[in-house]
């Protein structure tokens, strides 16, 4: 095959990841405006719905190593394809738990669901592209699939809050699970498989990848998601709630008028549509300059920032610049991350490697809302968002030490770094 036959075919199944990744990121964007308020939707107490909030990510704290383990012993395609249907699934649980009357324990069984799906959606999705692309371009290409995820996600924060008010929870809920279950179709028609040609059972369940770059990145991964899911969205809709009657107002003075819902999944879909676009950005550039550190630090630096703008006087301006900051800092971060992850681990070993940097992020993701919820309801906003900033300096600092000390470089170039 030809060198241009390969990266055309190359684009195609990277493409073919995207649109399956954009219909399920639409998908669980449509649920997240509603359900970090659920004690005023159906009476959950702010500690159970922190409860359910992580449920997901704790459930793929165990679920990413047989995940990643999976993706290097039997291939990419079946857990892809599989992951992105039980995503599907667990969103019509949804739709169960709003009409039951235990509605708290068919939540967290849809979340437990929802994050054993996306453990293997996320550990393949990364894999199949780490696989056909190559190190000149892969920063580029790890940020298009992550921009797949991300777009998706800000489009179905928007609509969910929308037909939350318009129609009800239920209608957005029903909508969210149809995405998904789309998205399964998707893959299954149209995504090869790349990582294995037969099945390799000396793998074993728990074989995680323990080395210095897999734990750097997976510390730098841990803090950006803790910070931004476990902190931003896991208490937007709550802080809103503080500043609902300015916010309302200003909202009314161009025509629109939401409640807290509406207006943090407006907020939320502003952060991570800036996210999305600066994704695709910072991989890009990371490719041009031959180097993916430089692009990691000022992407990080970024995320400090926006949360350093939350903590000024509370206006629909300064909010919307702090979402939309922090959501470039996160998405900036994300397609150098995992291109420079890919640069640094054996390609028979990329499964196993995402599913140990998952693991960390993970970790964050979890412990954010557990945190962040009862934290701020002690000490208020302002310091919640303050102590945030410093989390993407400090992950800097451990991204700087960790390939330092493994390549003996601050700074190394892509083709000193790509075993």
């Amino acid at each position: 095959m030809s060198d241009s036959s390969s990266r055309s075919t190359s684009r195609t199944v990277v493409y073919a990841v995207v649109a399956s990744t954009f219909f399920v990121g639409f998908g669980g964007g449509v649920v997240f405006p509603i359900l970090p308020n659920l004690g005023e939707v159906v009476g959950i107490s702010a500690f159970v719905v922190g409860i359910i909030l992580s449920a997901n990510r704790w459930t793929r704290l165990f679920a990413n190593a047989p995940a990643g383990m999976l993706v290097d012993r039997i291939g990419t395609r079946t857990p892809f394809v599989a992951g992105l249907a039980i995503e599907g699934f667990a969103t019509f649980g949804y739709v169960i738990a709003i009409r039951s009357p235990v509605p708290a324990f068919w939540f967290v069984l849809a979340r437990i669901t929802w994050g054993v799906g996306s453990a293997l959606v996320f550990a393949t999705a990364y894999t199949i592209t780490a696989d056909v692309s190559e190190a000149d371009s892969r920063g580029t290409s790890m940020g298009i699939v992550r921009a797949g995820i991300t777009f998706g996600f800000p489009a179905g924060m928007v609509l969910g809050g929308i037909v939350s008010e318009v129609y009800s929870n239920v209608a957005a809920f029903v909508l969210a699970a149809s995405f998904a279950g789309f998205a399964s179709v998707i893959a299954y028609f149209i995504v090869p498989e790349t990582h294995v040609d037969t099945s390799d059972s000396s793998i074993g369940s728990w074989d995680l990848e323990i080395t210095l770059p897999a734990v750097t990145i997976g510390f730098v991964n841990f803090g950006l998601y803790f910070a931004y899911f476990g902190v931003l969205f896991s208490t937007l809709v709550l802080y809103l709630e503080v500043e609902s009657m300015g916010l309302a107002l200003e909202l009314a003075g161009v025509g629109i008028d939401y409640a807290e819902q509406g207006t943090s999944g407006l907020l939320m879909a502003i952060s991570a549509f800036s996210g999305a676009i600066f994704t695709i950005f910072g991989g890009k550039i990371s490719d041009s300059v031959g180097a993916r550190v430089p692009v990691l630090l000022v992407f990080l630096v970024t995320s400090c920032s926006g949360f350093a703008v939350l903590t000024l006087a509370p206006s629909l301006g300064t909010i919307v610049f702090g979402c939309a900051l922090i959501g470039a800092g996160q998405g900036g971060v994300g397609g150098p991350l995992t291109a420079l992850l890919a640069d640094l681990t054996p390609e028979e070993r990329m499964g196993r490697a995402m599913g140990t940097n998952n693991v960390f992020g993970d970790v964050g993701g979890a412990l954010g809302p557990l945190i962040s919820l009862p934290f701020a309801n002690a000490v208020g906003y302002d310091v919640l968002y303050a102590l945030s900033a410093v989390i993407p300096l400090l992950a800097g600092a451990v991204l700087v030490a960790g390939i330092y000390t493994h390549t003996g470089s601050l700074s190394p170039a892509i083709e000193e770094s790509t075993v």
